[in-house]
């Protein structure tokens, strides 16, 4: 839970601003409240969704949407310390002819120390999820925009 910084992904067309960070609080009824916000071409522009636990068994693989009208996307917590750093990843096929992924670097802080950043890299490749297109995010000059 709290706030989390992205520090890098694989290219989203959802996410194309700078400054990109999600916040996580939970709710009465159990879900998850996720604010997820970037400045997009100087403008601060914000999306909130529900984050649910699918099996309490496994809290690590979490469902999240941004709409009442689409299904929860797998959102998946492959390694934490929860004090640092989380790595994300999730795939989804759609209508059996697509296959998408996605996969964050997420950090409490804006940035973190490269060799951090090549370790996270480095546990995504181990669990074969290819890295070539992963992308820095920026964040600089954030607070003064925000």
């Amino acid at each position: 839970m709290g706030r989390w910084f992205e520090i890098a992904r694989l290219p989203a067309q959802f996410e194309k601003g700078r400054c990109i960070e999600t916040n996580f609080s939970s709710r009465a009824d159990k879900s998850i409240r996720v604010v997820s916000s970037e400045i997009l071409k100087g403008e601060l522009r914000k999306i909130e969704g529900t984050g649910v636990v699918e099996d309490m068994k496994n809290p690590a693989k979490l469902g999240i949407s941004y709409s009442y009208v689409l299904p929860y996307s797998p959102y998946w917590i492959l390694s934490t310390d929860y004090v640092n750093t989380a790595l994300v990843y999730s795939c989804t096929d759609i209508l059996r002819l697509f296959h998408v992924d996605f996969a964050w670097i997420l950090a409490r802080t804006r940035t973190l120390p490269e060799a951090t950043v090549e370790k996270a890299r480095e546990t995504f490749e181990n669990n074969n999820i290819d890295m070539t297109r992963m992308i820095a995010t920026k964040q600089q000059g954030c607070d003064k925009d925000l």
